[in-house]
């Protein structure tokens, strides 16, 4: 029985001292050096050196904290508010995985745009400026592409709001004598 190539994960290690150890690379590295790790696509893990629990999510809300609190935050206060809100919420795994699909959506997105443009720039990957400049020249496109987005997104989050009333429909079906298999809700009987 043969499985797949096995995927090395780079493990970290965070020392009580607070500092972290490359063991790949057997080097203490920062929390810049663990950004690079994200931004070069490189699968690790960071776990606690003496307990061995994974603290990987841990250090990535601090590299995201340290972005937001330098230059131009990606988020505003009010949409942090919501986030927050949203713990302990009944919708809390729900808005998750909407976050998730969210994202998963832009990057698709974003790399079918790299992906058509790559004759413009001779196959070169893009700055940061040269993204300035293909959104300015193809800005029609992309009111299109970002209007595609919005409503899929939209679309996303009514089919999870119809699950969440489908399961908890069913999961009180039978159970209280109003309720039965077939039903319409009050709404729908008018």
């Amino acid at each position: 029985m043969t499985s797949g190539p096995k995927i090395s994960v780079r493990l970290i290690k965070k020392y009580p001292n607070r500092r972290l150890y490359d063991t790949q690379t057997s080097s203490y590295i920062t929390l810049s050096d663990v950004k690079q790790l994200v931004l070069d696509n490189e699968i690790f893990a960071v776990v606690d050196a003496k307990s061995n629990e994974d603290l990987t999510r841990s250090i990535l809300l601090q590299i995201i904290l340290e972005e937001e609190s330098n230059g131009s935050p990606m988020f505003s206060s009010d949409a942090l508010s919501q986030i927050i809100r949203y713990y302990g919420h009944a919708m809390q795994g729900m808005m998750g995985t909407y976050l998730e699909k969210n994202i998963q959506a832009f990057i698709d997105i974003q790399n079918k745009l790299a992906e058509s443009s790559k004759g413009f720039y001779e196959g070169k990957p893009f700055t940061p400026e040269m993204w300035t400049q293909f959104m300015n020249v193809q800005g029609p496109m992309m009111q299109g592409i970002m209007g595609n987005y919005i409503e899929q997104s939209k679309n996303m989050f009514m089919q999870m709001q119809e699950q969440m009333q489908s399961q908890t429909k069913n999961l009180f079906v039978g159970v209280f004598p109003f309720v039965q298999p077939g039903d319409k809700g009050e709404d729908e009987n008018k």
